[in-house]
């Protein structure tokens, strides 16, 4: 049975006059899902779509213009194919329901199918760019994937990585990243070499912690299953048998990305994140991810996928900002 017959089932659109419609979700679970902890998520759709909402019992009732009608059961609509592959409704979700403004069909519900389950949770594209890059992750051995903060560009790869470790496709996950300070000077650190670089690697575990769980993250950092290291780390090994994501990139020189890509071994995933915009070192023409983007494209075996703000899935003022700053760039070169 096809998602698009299993929304028909599960949903009856009813237009009632120029300004109402009326929807009906005959699976209680999933209605509940949509609806939200104390009708929240209808008051947010409600708000988004600029439309007043009424709930009772299996039945929503939209009133506001045609237009706005349409965004609110595009919505909806896409909220009920999110519940079908993942049975679970996120807050970030309804924002990005009315965001997508989808119209359902095969080609959108294609989209859908670059899905991820992992031990804690599953993880679907929420932009096209997004879904390129999960197919990318799964059929090219070295991706290089550029762009804005909020795009999923770590999230998604340590997703992927985690999927093909407890497939058992992978025997190790290797994150690094380069430890650059953000601006600040942190000065002296204590500790060992673990509690060193563990402050510049806390997004890598933070993603990891909400894929996988905080005590099966230390178990598996504890067995070598999962290492988080420098990128100085890398120098000299040979990567078999494993996926490694690097971090950060844009604070890594060219010499150092060539390094790190040149660490690939049998049956091994290599993945180089960057924002060309973050730039963190002394000396920003000392960052090699443009160039090294630039000098590998042409490579058929390489994968290159660019974000922009469009592609930002965190709060949507993340992308208002970004583009914001982009504003500010191009008026200043001018």
């Amino acid at each position: 049975m096809s998602e698009l017959t299993k929304l028909n089932q599960n949903l009856i659109i009813k237009k009632i006059d120029n300004e109402t419609v009326n929807l009906q979700i005959t699976n209680n679970e999933m209605l509940m899902s949509i609806v939200g902890e104390f009708d929240q998520n209808l008051k947010d759709l409600a708000k988004l779509s600029n439309t007043n909402v009424y709930f009772r019992g299996n039945s929503i009732t939209c009133k506001g213009t045609n237009e706005n009608l349409s965004i609110f059961c595009d919505a909806v609509k896409f909220l009920i194919n999110k519940y079908f592959l993942t049975k679970i409704i996120e807050k970030e979700d309804i924002m990005l329901s009315v965001k997508k403004n989808i119209e359902l069909k095969d080609s959108n519900i294609k989209s859908f199918q670059q899905l991820i389950k992992t031990p804690r949770k599953s993880v679907i594209a929420r932009s096209e760019k997004q879904s390129q890059y999960i197919k990318a992750l799964k059929e090219n051995d070295i991706i290089m994937s550029l762009g804005p903060a909020g795009t999923g560009k770590s999230f998604l790869a340590v997703s992927v990585a985690v999927t093909m470790l407890m497939e058992k496709k992978i025997d190790r996950v290797i994150l690094s990243r380069p430890a650059v300070e953000a601006g600040e000077k942190l000065g002296f650190l204590p500790g060992d070499m673990k509690e060193k670089v563990d402050p510049y690697l806390r997004p890598l575990y933070d993603a990891l912690y909400e894929l996988f769980g905080v005590e099966k993250v230390d178990k598996k950092i504890e067995s070598g299953e999962i290492e988080i290291a420098p990128l100085a780390f890398m120098r000299g090994r040979t990567l078999k048998n494993c996926f490694a994501i690097l971090d950060e990139a844009q604070n890594a020189t060219e010499t150092q990305i060539k390094m790190f890509l040149t660490r690939i071994g049998e049956n091994s995933k290599l993945v180089v994140n960057g924002d060309p915009s973050q730039i963190d070192l002394i000396n920003k023409s000392n960052s090699g991810l443009i160039s090294s983007k630039n000098l590998l494209k042409n490579l058929e075996e390489i994968k290159i996928i660019e974000f922009d703000h469009t592609d930002v899935v965190r709060h949507p003022l993340v992308s208002k900002i970004i583009r914001a700053y982009q504003n500010k760039s191009t008026d200043d070169q001018n």
